[in-house]
């Protein structure tokens, strides 16, 4: 869990990096306080044998409502919610999961894969993929459009 975790952390503080509005102080800070708090939000929710289990629970999402845990992250560093809508996207999806992160920027948006690994067992591996492509598959369904393509990137750290 600790390197999904750091994944989508690193990911949030490059995308408040860009900004140049923030201190390399206040970026680890903010980075150290996110790592913390999805630690503990995650913890008795990590399914490794079973990735799409709870899903939706690890899911941080800004959609015209910031993320709790990115808010209280933000403002141990003394950044206001304000602030945080006028430095990330208005719209983003990031799903924590074991073996992957990925994410979504808009509602339309290509799903981006910033880490993929595969499971420690072949037998467990086989498995993960189907249920990968069901989870991917969950968000493709209330579409109103099932004709769209889905680009991925990987980028793996």
């Amino acid at each position: 869990m600790k390197t999904e975790v750091s994944t989508a952390v690193c990911f949030i503080a490059r995308l408040l990096r860009t900004t140049g509005l923030l201190s390399e102080e206040q970026l680890q800070h903010f980075s150290h306080s996110l790592e913390e708090a999805l630690g503990e939000h995650y913890e008795h929710h990590w399914f490794p044998h079973s990735p799409c289990k709870g899903s939706g629970y690890r899911c941080i999402r800004i959609n015209h409502k910031m993320d709790p845990l990115i808010g209280k992250a933000a403002s141990t560093t003394g950044l206001t919610r304000e602030q945080l809508f006028s430095l990330l996207p208005s719209e983003l999806t990031m799903w924590v999961d074991p073996y992957e992160v990925s994410y979504r920027i808009g509602e339309d948006g290509s799903i981006c894969v910033l880490y993929e690994s595969t499971p420690p067992t072949a037998a467990t591996s086989a498995n993960l993929v189907d249920n990968r492509n069901s989870c991917k598959d969950e968000l493709r369904i209330g579409r109103s459009s099932h004709s769209k393509s889905f680009n991925v990137m990987t980028v793996i750290s």
